[in-house]
């Protein structure tokens, strides 16, 4: 559970750093949504094709939960794709704002 709990805390994280600055969720909601949707869908769908390939297998560790949304997939790996485009799009919203600052000079 801790991995998974640490994960949470991360999103938790971004979630707060987004709305501080709204940056991805809090400029447009549905937009925004749909991005990180299609996102984590897309890493899904990788992440599946790699296991039917025999590319990737679940790894065992004490700290994980042990729940699988399907044969060697983690409820782990979905938080990590979340946390990862959830963190892309952030990043985003944050280079975008700076620039933004940047374009702009005091009078």
């Amino acid at each position: 559970m801790a991995y998974a709990a640490v994960l949470v805390l991360l999103i938790g994280c971004m979630a707060l750093l987004d709305a501080r600055f709204s940056l991805v969720l809090w400029r447009a909601r549905r937009r925004s949504a749909i991005v990180l949707g299609g996102g984590i869908l897309l890493f899904l769908v990788w992440d599946v094709v790699a296991i039917r390939l025999g590319f990737y297998h679940r790894g065992e560790s004490e700290i994980m939960t042990g729940l699988l949304l399907a044969p060697e997939l983690p409820v782990e790996e979905l938080l990590f794709i979340g946390f990862l485009c959830y963190t892309t799009l952030v990043l985003r919203g944050l280079v975008g704002l700076a620039v933004g600052h940047l374009g702009t000079s005091p009078r």
